[in-house]
Order: structure tokens, then sequence, then C-alpha cells
């Protein structure tokens, strides 16, 4: 599992001394007195390379790049303002789609009493190894322990019923931005498995399954939407089989990516149809137009801070982070490259011109001034922190009244007008997150393996494959194969059966039980 134990890296020249990111202010150059001395060494590079020891790597990207920092707490995490910055771009996105719909934000309290959290037996067993419980106040014993939220369904829905009492109630649709503790044990993995994250979680209310339905695979769209066209990662919407899906839920979607490097998938997004289970032991009842009684059919739906750990995952490589332009804080950096003797007011006046319109354009640029770092350095830092685009502007350039443009995809240079800067830069941001997508899906699609036996199966799952197979859709089958596959690197299980079913050739068996198949579906080992 990436991260693997909570040892902190410090690899890669420390993570103590490193310098403040980018600062724009433009010094003055014309001035006289003693020369700053330049720092020659970069103590930049990674230790751990991606292919060789992934886990190390992982760990070393994640601090070097300024995403986390370790806290003092294990599995827990200081998401540093380069993270905050990439989840805000995504809930940008995802809060206005939602407000289309006509759902709402509101805010329910961190803790839960036991008598509502263990309402629902299910959904009780199904989190109960991970909550959390306040059992003091200062030296106190509290005569009745206070969960902190795993989910919030228990929280919120005594007061749906409260709210709910006729058909004019229906449909409530509220979203929620807000934390949650899962107190894990085994491996805690930042952005992946972590004891607190940060998630949007939605709980909507109906009069009709149909109603639920259509919002179910609405909200599994803008995830899909989000790794896609957001984070440049390619990801199969299906749904969760009976062992899979939420507890105590009706049924599950996801969204599901995988991680070539590990062979593992790791489900990016769920959305729950929780047909009127919960409905009816929180009693919330309406009635309809014809005065008739009915319960409600109720759905839930959340994404988390996950998502960054598996756009790390998939995109990043032994420099360091690389960020699809839609979701990068910075999405270019200009660096003055003067030499001796050169006309320095001029680049860094150049420098500050290039920003300025590539702002106003709407683009996220920033220049990086600071003189006491040289631009060899700087290059590394921004190549580390995953900036798409970086831009240099040297005495030649000036003089050429062009920028030299290099990409972190692939290191491309490319010499520009500069009076073309806006236009092809963003032709060239467009086109860098086109080709994250494309590269992603390329290595995804050559994991994915079809068959049709278990020898297939298990030969696949050694190779660690993505594993495409007909299936019986049978729970005692799927435990069996869990029971199988266990090893080091742990069981197999189902990922999801995709809504994109391929033909099922009549006379299929089901690659495990050698039963009639009813679906495809994808199996491997997973976060």
């Amino acid at each position: 599992m990436a991260g693997g134990d909570e040892k902190k890296s410090n690899a890669g020249g420390g993570d103590a001394k490193k310098p403040k990111a980018g600062g724009a202010k433009k010094p003055n150059v014309s001035g006289g007195g003693k020369k700053k001395e330049v720092k020659k060494e970069t103590g930049l590079g990674l230790v751990n390379r991606k292919d060789e020891n992934f886990g190390e790597w992982y760990s070393e990207v994640v601090v070097n790049a300024e995403l986390i920092e370790y806290y003092d707490i294990s599995g827990c995490y200081i998401l540093r303002p380069w993270t905050m910055a990439i989840w805000e771009e995504m809930q940008k996105f995802f809060d206005a789609e939602i407000k289309k719909m006509d759902i709402q934000n509101c805010y329910f309290p961190l803790f839960v009493s036991p008598g509502v959290l263990q309402k629902e037996k299910d959904h009780v067993e199904g989190f109960a190894p991970e909550v959390a419980w306040v059992t003091k106040s200062g030296e106190s014993e509290l005569e009745v322990p206070i969960a902190i939220r795993p989910t919030s369904e228990t929280v919120m829905y005594p007061y749906y019923s409260k709210w709910i009492r006729g058909h004019r109630d229906l449909p409530l649709k509220l979203n929620q931005w807000c934390n949650v503790v899962r107190w894990e044990f085994s491996h805690p993995t930042p952005f992946i498995r972590s004891r607190e994250f940060l998630w949007q979680e939605g709980h909507t209310a109906f009069a009709t399954k149909a109603e639920a339905d259509e919002e179910v695979l609405d909200i599994l769209e803008l995830y899909r939407r989000i790794y896609e066209e957001y984070l440049a990662i390619p990801v199969i919407k299906g749904k969760k089989s009976e062992l899979e899906k939420f507890a105590g839920g009706l049924y599950t979607t996801s969204v599901e990516a995988f991680v070539p490097n590990t062979g593992r998938g790791i489900q990016g997004a769920t959305s729950h149809c929780l047909g009127q289970n919960f409905a009816k032991m929180f009693e919330i009842n309406f009635e309809n137009e014809k005065g008739e009684k009915g319960m409600a059919w109720q759905n839930s739906w959340a994404y988390s801070t996950r998502t960054i750990g598996v756009m790390v995952m998939v995109h990043g490589d032994d420099k360091g982070l690389v960020l699809p332009p839609k979701v990068a804080s910075v999405q270019v950096i200009v660096i003055p490259v003067p030499y001796k003797d050169a006309d320095t007011q001029g680049i860094y006046d150049a420098c500050s011109a290039t920003v300025a319109s590539l702002t106003e354009a709407g683009i996220r640029a920033k220049a990086d001034f600071r003189d006491n770092y040289s631009p060899g350095w700087k290059y590394s830092h921004w190549e580390l922190k995953g900036v798409p685009l970086r831009i240099e502007i040297g005495p030649k350039d000036l003089a050429n009244s062009q920028v030299r443009a290099v990409r972190r995809d692939n290191s491309a240079k490319t010499d520009i007008p500069r009076d073309k800067v806006v236009e092809q830069v963003k032709e060239m941001l467009d086109n860098i997150q086109q080709s994250l997508f494309d590269a992603a899906k390329q290595k995804r699609d050559a994991c994915i393996q079809t068959v049709k036996t278990w020898d297939e199966f298990v030969e696949a799952l050694s190779q660690r494959k993505m594993i495409f197979a007909p299936w019986c859709d049978e729970e005692e089958v799927e435990v069996d194969v869990k029971a199988r596959t266990k090893g080091e690197m742990g069981a197999c299980k189902s990922l999801c059966s995709p809504f994109d079913q391929p033909e099922l050739p009549e006379g299929t068996k089901c690659f495990a039980s050698g039963k009639p198949a009813k679906k495809w579906t994808y199996w491997g080992r997973s976060y």
C-alpha cells in the first residue's frame, strides 16, 4: 500500500530547509550594494523512484511537493495551501453543479449520540470498528460517550423526519462540506486512508424511487467529470456488488480508478440509493396528495480529498508532482534567467508584463523573483510542485521579443512570440490537460485483462492486472474469491460491474464458480 507505515520521508534535501514558494514581489535590481549570494545547491531531487519503490516515492512526493505535512497523531495530516487550492478548484465546480440541481448547503454537528448511531443495525456494524468516541470532559468521565461522525446519515435523518411531513416538503436535498473521522488502524496513507479527511456528503429525500434513481446517476456523472475533466484520470462508472455496497443502503454506484504502478483499483467516489431503509428506521414519512401515508426514498453521495491522492499516484513522476492545469493553483510559473551583464531590469519587467497579460486572460500565473536561488534551482522546485507550464525569459528571449515555454508533463520546449503568449499558453494548457488524460488512459487500459477461467484469473492477478470477468453475481462466490486470493498483497474483490456491459454470449460460465454468468465485472486488489 502506498505510503506504507507512518515513517516520515526526509529525503530530497529536508523539508525544514525548503524555501517558501514563489514570492512574486519584484525586486529592485537597479540599486547598488552587496550582491546577494545565489544558492547553487538544489537538494530537491527525489531519492525514491516511482517504478522501484512506489510507497516511499509517494510519501516523499506528498511532503516535498508541499501537499501535506505529517502530524504528531498517526493517520492525521496537515493539508497545506497547495492541497487546499486543488480541493477548492474541485469544490468550485461541484458546488456550482449541485446548486443547478436545487441542492442546498448546510452544516450538521460533528457529534453523534450513541442511541441515534446504533439505530440502523447494518449501518452501524459497517462503521463500528472505525468510530472514534469522546469519553471524557476534562478529568470527568462522560455519563454517555459521544461518537464523532464517520458519516452523517444518523446525524441528519432524525431531523429529516421532523422537517418532512407532507409531499410539499419533498424533495429535500441537502449537502454539507465537512470533515469526518474514521479511526483507521491499518497502514494510514496520506489522502488515501487517513483518520480525518475532508469531503462533501449529499443527503436527499424523494417521494418516489424513480426520482432517487435518476439523481444517483446524475451525481455519479459529476464525479466522473471531476476525475476525467479536472484530474485527468480515467474512471469506470458502475454498480457495486451486494457485498461491497454501502452498509444499510439499497445499492451503491461508484467511479473506479486504477493505479498501474501498484496494480490496485481505487474507489474514486460513491453515489448510493439508500432505498427506504433509513426512512423506516427514522420514521421519515409523508402524506401524499391523496392523503395517503408514504415513506421517503433516500440517497447519499460523497467524494473526498482521496481524489488528490489518486491524482498524485496516477500522474506523478520521478521529478515529483504533475498537476493537471484545471486544478493547479499556479498554471504557469514565469522565471527570469538573467546572465552576467544582461539587462536584468528589462528581463524582470518582461516577466511582470507576461504574468499581467496571462492573469488578465484568466490564467493562474505568477513570477518567481527570488534572488537568492538560481534559475536551475527554481526549475527543480516548480517541477517538484507540479506546475504545468514554465516560462523562462533570458537575454536572448528579451532581444527576440519572445519567451520560452517548457511543459511539465513531457519537458517539451517552445519559443513563443510575446504578442502570442496568451493565445498559445491557453492552447498548451488545454493540450497538457488532454495529454495527461490520454497517457493515463493508455496505461490503465494496458492493465485491463479479460479472463474466462479461474486459472486465467489467478495468472492476471499475479501480474497486477485489473481483471474483467464474467460472474454469476452470487455473494458467496465473491466471499470465496476473497478467501482464495488472500496473501501478502491482500485479497482480491469485485470493484464494480460497469453500466457499459459488453455482450455476454449465451452459455458463458462464471470464472470462479462455473455457474451461468449474469454480468461482466471488474475485479482486483484495491486500496
